[in-house]
């Protein structure tokens, strides 16, 4: 958890309840709250022409969202609670209050951010690479090390299609991809559920 409950709770942050498909904020809005997800599931993503590009995943105790907090730009991405979602927020005044009184927390936001550039960095990296299997697996290695399971076969509890919008290919490619990293032994697909 990056901010502990109780200290967004005294700085007037509040808990709110979001339905599966609800919006939490548009790509182009202006920042209002930082949000924390309590328990739930946030998909932060960006529609190019007809085609989703996906920013990332937030799970409980994640936040998301910051960084228009602090250079006062729009939100450059949408965020969608994918399942019953719910959030703890607090005001962007008051949040700033909070980093303040709080000087550990800006350095917790520091390396967050620095993580978070860094994972573009290697997403953009893989992105001009032509090889479908080297964007996949650098996906999946990173969605492994993100979950903290390094040992053995981890459920990769994503759609075809999500990893698709992630790795910016089509989904027939992440398919027949997936299919041959199969036959190498580099995944496993049990009752068409991805291990990785």
């Amino acid at each position: 958890m990056l901010i502990e409950t109780e200290i967004l709770i005294a700085w007037g942050g509040v808990s709110k309840k979001y339905k599966k498909n609800e919006i939490i904020f548009l790509e182009g809005d202006m920042p209002r709250f930082y949000y924390q997800v309590l328990t739930g599931r946030i998909k932060m993503f960006n529609n190019c022409d007809t085609k989703e590009f996906i920013q990332g995943f937030f799970v409980d105790g994640e936040s998301f969202g910051e960084p228009p907090l602090f250079n006062n730009e729009v939100y450059a991405a949408t965020a969608i609670a994918l399942v019953s979602t719910v959030i703890i927020r607090i005001s962007k005044e008051r949040f700033r209050k909070l980093l303040v009184e709080y000087p550990k927390l800006q350095t917790k936001f520091l390396e967050l951010f620095a993580s978070r550039l860094y994972e573009k960095s290697l997403a953009a990296k893989e992105l001009v690479n032509n090889s479908p299997e080297v964007r996949i697996k650098s996906f999946l290695d990173n969605y492994k090390k993100k979950s903290g399971n390094n040992n053995g076969k981890l459920l990769v509890d994503l759609t075809r299609q999500e990893i698709a919008n992630f790795t910016g290919l089509c989904v027939e490619t992440v398919i027949r991809t997936l299919s041959k990293m199969k036959t190498q032994n580099k995944v496993s697909i049990i009752d068409k559920k991805l291990y990785y």
